[in-house]
């Protein structure tokens, strides 16, 4: 914000109003106070101009024009500050609904429990070719699953437990990688995992959700909604 000059036509502003203007800092803050403070530094200025040189009335309209710029930009940000607030309210109440949902969310992980697992892919764009690899803890291929040609977006596919050689692997926690393809163009994509969102979070930087051990996530990250 721009302030009066200590200095005018005149010559030097005395230490009084410089005075004045500090002790007003000291106890005032605010847009309501910058006002203030503006006002107590215009008064101090004319009572200590050289009344046969005096202020120039074109500085005092400029600074009076910046004061008020600055009084609608706070007002403008208070503004937006309330509508930031109510998404985030509005946000709350749709991630409350999600709680005890099964949904599906960026990562690798996928659990095999009982000769059963689910998980995801998400392709950028449509692809010919969509292959998923299971890996094990060591980094090993255990299962290669192609899902054909797929649409850009979400999808998901299912995993008995039979590994590559007719075998059944046991159950745990193993990891996705997923590769695409048109033609000879590799596709942008990622492996989706299986969650349960188990809380939601309203914090400084928004709504985000607890799903389960694997993390949290923002609303926006939520892929699909199974049940």
């Amino acid at each position: 914000m721009s302030t009066i000059s200590g200095t005018n036509t005149g010559g030097t502003v005395s230490d009084d109003l410089l005075n004045a203007v500090n002790t007003r800092k000291k106890t005032t803050t605010g847009t309501t106070d910058q006002q203030s403070q503006f006002l107590t530094m215009l008064t101090e200025q004319l009572k200590h101009q050289d009344p046969l040189n005096p202020m120039d009335n074109s500085q005092m309209t400029s600074q009076l024009a910046q004061i008020n710029m600055v009084d609608g930009i706070n007002k403008v940000n208070t503004t937006l500050q309330s509508m930031i607030s109510s998404i985030q309210s509005s946000e709350a109440t749709q991630a409350a609904g999600l709680v005890g949902h099964a949904v599906l969310v960026t990562g690798s992980k996928l659990q095999l429990s009982q000769g059963n697992s689910l998980g995801g892919v998400s392709l950028d764009s449509g692809a010919d070719k969509v292959v998923v690899s299971v890996l094990d803890a060591s980094g090993n291929v255990v299962k290669t699953m192609d899902m054909g040609a797929q649409t850009a977006g979400s999808h998901t596919f299912t995993w008995d437990g039979k590994t590559d050689s007719g075998a059944t692997a046991a159950d745990g926690v193993y990891s996705l990688k997923v590769s695409a393809f048109k033609g000879d163009k590799a596709v942008t994509s990622s492996a989706l995992q299986l969650g349960t969102v188990s809380s939601v979070v309203r914090g400084s930087s928004g709504v985000t959700l607890t799903v389960g051990q694997l993390g949290s996530f923002k609303l926006s990250d939520i892929q699909q909604i199974l049940s």
